[in-house]
């Protein structure tokens, strides 16, 4: 199989994509391979526990998301 071919190919699905109405979006996420990158979610959850903690108006809206989720799962 050539690169050509292949290039080809990965057009027409590309062009089939849009014509149903998509359209390419670049996500670039974390590289969870990075050395401190652990580290790093462990801090952060600390500091978002620690902030829910002591937020009474976040939980009560927690606690009301929770209510209507009742029903959502199979």
């Amino acid at each position: 199989m050539t690169a050509t071919h292949v290039n080809e190919r990965v057009q027409k699905h590309r062009d089939a994509l849009r014509a149903a109405g998509l359209r390419p979006v670049q996500l670039w996420v974390p590289d969870t391979r990075r050395p401190g990158f652990a580290a790093e979610c462990r801090r952060q959850s600390r500091l978002i526990a620690k902030a829910d903690r002591t937020d009474a108006q976040l939980q009560r809206l927690m606690d009301a998301a929770l209510v209507e989720l009742d029903g959502w799962a199979p």
